[in-house]
């Protein structure tokens, strides 16, 4: 497998400065990684640095908790195509999910809407470490029925990150039309390689030199 084809390079860290940025983009040109996922304060700057590349622009709605008002994440959204974001990662409500409101689709179904008219792709985390592997099936399906493009395991922001049986039960419980994306504590090649045998569609590390050059290593042996 041509590991960078997953691997969307991320920095969502509070510390994030320009300086940084300039790096990931740098760095997922040097090794033609699929994407970069930042802070939607910087979807602008790194639109202009992504230029004519072929990298997809990710950013957030929603993060990292997802309670925000619906009205929010879709002013969040609007102004994030504005700047040239190509995929959004959308926090779903996961407090509205575990009261069992209607709502919680909803609002998805709404976000969908939006980004799908535009001609950009929609994500939406789940934070599995906050669900059971009953709430992981069900949210899973309620996203692919409110008409996302890929469901995500994690923020990164939680007490853990991805792991391979949740893969697994996601895919189990989703149609092949929807993408899987995993994310949160990926730092080494093998962890991404087991993640992708499991099912997943997209890596989402803040590791992307470090596991591109373990790979490099390894096509050599």
């Amino acid at each position: 497998m041509d590991i960078n084809h997953y691997l969307e390079h991320t920095n969502l860290k509070p510390t994030i400065t320009a300086n940084d940025i300039d790096r990931l983009v740098a760095e997922a040109k040097a090794h033609q990684l699929f994407g970069v996922c930042v802070p939607p304060f910087w979807v602008k700057k790194v639109a202009r640095e992504i230029g004519t590349a072929d990298i997809q622009l990710v950013t957030v709605i929603g993060f990292p908790l997802g309670y925000q008002m619906t009205e929010a994440k879709v002013t969040e959204i609007e102004k994030a195509i504005e700047n040239g974001a190509n995929e959004l990662d959308i926090v779903m409500n996961i407090s509205a999910f575990k009261t069992g409101l209607p709502w919680t689709k909803i609002e998805l179904a709404k976000c969908a809407k939006i980004i799908h008219e535009a001609d950009c792709l929609m994500k939406v985390i789940i934070e599995t470490a906050y669900l059971t592997n009953e709430e992981i099936v069900l949210a899973s399906k309620l996203c692919a029925d409110a008409g996302t493009d890929f469901v995500k395991t994690s923020t990164g922001f939680s007490g853990a990150g991805a792991k391979v049986e949740h893969i697994e039960l996601m895919r189990k419980s989703l149609p092949s039309n929807v993408g899987l994306k995993a994310s949160g504590g990926i730092k080494i090649l093998a962890d991404a390689q087991a993640l992708i045998n499991a099912g997943a569609d997209r890596l989402g590390v803040s590791s992307a030199v470090s596991i591109m050059e373990e790979y490099y290593a390894s096509q050599k042996n």
